[in-house]
């Protein structure tokens, strides 16, 4: 039986200006000028420029105006009939495309200034890896069909530096790509010729024993250090790789100082020999800091990045743009579906704005709360005094949501008189002492990491003694706790820290 009812619910929504400013929150100032460049882009109305009361000239949302508005000393731009017949919603968004129009997408305020990198500017060409490897190709007088092969072997070797393909793998390739019948004798002659004579030695190596093998070959003169490393690379490579060195060196029968000569020969090779070519990305080479902290006679200042709070705002060509329609005596469709579009750019211009300028506020809230919580760190510089401080904490304190905390955390830093740090680093969980105190992890995982630096290379402490260190000094830990600090430091086991 079918029935109507009625019913309320209580529904929880974001708007879209609450989705904008959550995505913006995220973007971290290197990345915020190329967001605000793609709104301006596909938001004619927004514009860079001094502040701006987007507000100063409203339109009602009914067709009728009554003529009066607030333009100050602004030419009001006024549609006679003729004019309001012939305007049509194509020739409105021609207008925005036009070289002569209001907002010109090559002027220097899109841009910020005059200095700043603009289209056609020269830009940094760097050679990669297999550029690098191709260039030495004419030096083997190869003919066409085996430059052909060596490119194809050039192209399988990987940004490290390694040959990640098997020869039969090479030979299939050649065969359905390239349209070359060969077999694995001649592909693996020319793969020996880049290995023993191109530079960086090691390329085209399919293990790191082979790797630092070849780079042994290489060296010169052929010292008995050398001779003794290859022996060491190519019949005791797993007892190297795990640090037996008793187990080597008494099967090589060497005294402590020539197996130390070894053991400083093969350290100096390279385990990655592309590596020096390797072309980092521009947002991962620069660390650009969001915030700046600076200690004026005890009194922490806080200030923001200025590329964080971009001068935005309405164009006032589209703003004239609607004074003319409600000056118009004669409104037609066309005008109307072009003043619906014009408003859209408007709001969208606007709740951008607005957007910007809270995340403005939020970044500022959420850092000043940080540095109040963590103020002896700011001031000393001193990582033991940094207190356990969760995202939890922080929302208390602002009245804000975890998650947006967590945006804010998210890829910012700050630059202080000790360094830049990531938000990030000043969280951490609480450890209890045995006097009940609760300390921060990142204070344990120093103190960690001061007694390992400090401790003899020739006996390491093992994890069993690092607990019993801690435990001494008042931190109440387990064993598998300090084994989780010590990895999260990428700090070996005691055995793979041993050296001679």
């Amino acid at each position: 039986m079918l029935r109507q009812s009625q019913q309320q619910k209580l529904l929880q929504k974001l708007s879209p200006q609450q989705i904008q400013l959550m995505k913006l929150l995220q973007v971290p100032t290197a990345n915020l000028e190329e967001r605000i460049k793609e709104e301006m882009e596909e938001n004619p109305a927004l514009e860079v420029g001094g502040e701006d009361e987007y507000d100063e000239y409203n339109i009602s949302d009914n067709d009728s105006a009554d003529g009066d508005n607030d333009g100050g000393d602004l030419d009001d731009v006024e549609l006679s009939n003729d004019t309001a017949e012939k305007v049509d919603l194509d020739d409105f968004l021609r207008h925005e495309d036009d070289e002569g129009s209001s907002y010109d997408h090559s002027s220097d305020d899109y841009y910020g200034s005059s200095d700043n990198e603009r289209p056609g500017s020269p830009v940094r060409v760097e050679s990669n890896f297999h550029d690098h490897l191709l260039d030495q190709l004419g030096m083997l007088e190869l003919d066409d069909r085996a430059s052909v092969i060596a490119e194809q072997i050039i192209g399988s070797i990987d940004e490290d530096g390694y040959l990640r393909r098997e020869i039969t793998s090479l030979v299939d390739d050649l065969a359905f790509g390239r349209g070359i019948n060969t077999d694995e004798e001649e592909v693996g002659e020319l793969l020996r010729k880049i290995q023993d004579q191109f530079d960086p030695p090691g390329a085209g190596a399919w293990t790191l024993q082979e790797c630092l093998l070849l780079q042994l070959k290489r060296m010169q003169p052929r010292t008995t250090a050398v001779k003794n490393a290859m022996e060491v690379i190519d019949k005791h490579f797993n007892e190297f790789i795990k640090k037996h060195y008793d187990k080597i060196q008494r099967q090589l029968g060497l005294d402590n100082e020539k197996f130390k000569e070894v053991i400083n020969t093969i350290i100096k090779l390279n385990p990655k020999p592309g590596s020096a070519f390797a072309i980092l990305n521009k947002a991962e080479s620069y660390i650009i800091p969001d915030f700046f902290v600076f200690n004026n006679n005890g009194v922490l200042e806080l200030t923001l990045n200025a590329k964080n709070a971009p001068e935005l705002r309405i164009s006032d060509g589209y703003k004239e743009m609607m004074r003319a329609y409600d000056r118009s005596d004669k409104k037609n469709k066309q005008q109307k579906e072009a003043l619906i579009f014009i408003k859209q750019k408007l709001d969208s211009a606007k709740w951008f704005i607005d957007a910007i300028k809270q995340r403005q506020h939020t970044l500022l809230q959420t850092m000043q709360a940080i540095i109040s919580f963590q103020r002896e760190f700011f001031l000393t510089g001193d990582e033991t005094a940094l207190k356990p401080m969760i995202l939890k904490d922080i929302a208390q304190i602002t009245l804000l949501d975890v998650s947006t905390v967590s945006r804010v955390a998210n890829s910012k830093f700050v630059q202080t008189e000790f360094g830049t740090y990531k938000l990030k680093y000043f969280f951490s969980e609480a450890l209890q002492t045995d006097s009940g105190e609760e300390v921060s992890t990142r204070e344990v995982k120093t103190i960690l990491n001061e007694i390992i630096g400090g401790e003899n290379k020739r006996k390491p402490y093992s994890d069993e003694k690092l607990t019993d260190m801690l435990v001494e000094k008042g931190y109440n830990i387990a064993r598998r706790t300090v084994a989780k600090y010590r990895e999260q430091l990428n700090i070996p086991v005691a055995r793979l820290r041993k050296e001679l």
